[in-house]
């Protein structure tokens, strides 16, 4: 049984397939936001590995908030002790900075569906190297990770880096552990963010695309988060 440490961001979601399947395999998820308590349920010394999720905030907006600095330094301390670790999206992002590398803003955004192409590090990689070498994923983000020097690149789409490994932590710029309801809770906060009743186009043709999608992508989730949690037992 593993213990996993799970950090989520405000408008950023839950841990959504990631929980259903870790539990499944006998493994507890507890879920901390530093953007509400100063300290996780435990001591980190407790866990044996950690999940970054996303949120709408961008690691260039460190000043306006400040517990992303208190989350990079919590992880770069986690790649020095070697255990496994796997960010989503603005998580990946903080692995690469935390690691050295950078975040830059995206040529365009990708919200919706695009296809990825896992590298041949990735078609071998013991998280993300399963099914297809080239898939349809899940987006939601504006800005992406550039992981230092010796990373290595697991999976990319048109537009940008979307997988790498930097040791024994993934980051993954796409999101695999969503379900209706956590995309449905992105949808709402577009539509409050505009003032109407509408979230944007692109938001809205992501949604739309859920009922034939959702479904095997929400596989796809819990495949990988069984080979992650497989890394930590």
């Amino acid at each position: 049984m593993a213990r996993i440490l799970v950090l989520t961001h405000p408008a950023g979601g839950t841990s959504g397939v990631f929980d259903e399947a870790a539990r499944s395999d006998g493994h507890v998820l507890e879920e901390w936001s530093p953007a509400t308590s100063a300290e996780p349920p435990r001591g980190l010394a407790a866990y044996d590995a950690l999940i970054v999720l996303g949120g709408d905030q961008n690691v260039c907006e460190r000043d306006r908030f400040p517990y992303l600095d208190r989350e990079l330094s919590l992880i770069a301390a986690w790649l020095d002790g070697g255990r496994p670790l796997l960010g989503v999206c603005l998580g990946a992002q903080l692995l690469a900075q935390a690691a050295g590398g950078e975040v830059v803003r995206a040529p365009s955004p990708e919200v919706g569906w695009y296809d990825v192409s896992l590298t041949e590090s990735g078609r071998a990689d013991p998280v993300i190297g399963f099914g297809p070498p080239r898939f349809s994923a899940f987006q939601w983000h504006d800005y992406v990770a550039q992981p230092p020097s010796g990373a290595a690149l697991l999976a990319h789409s048109e537009g940008c880096l979307q997988a790498f490994r930097i040791g024994c932590a993934w980051g993954v710029q796409y999101h695999p552990e969503v379900t209706r309801a956590i995309v449905a809770g992105w949808i709402d906060d577009t539509r409050g963010k505009a003032g109407g009743d509408s979230p944007d186009r692109d938001a809205a043709l992501a949604f739309g695309d859920l009922s034939t999608r959702l479904a095997p992508w929400m596989a796809y989730g819990r495949e990988l988060m069984h080979r992650f949690a497989a890394q930590a037992s």
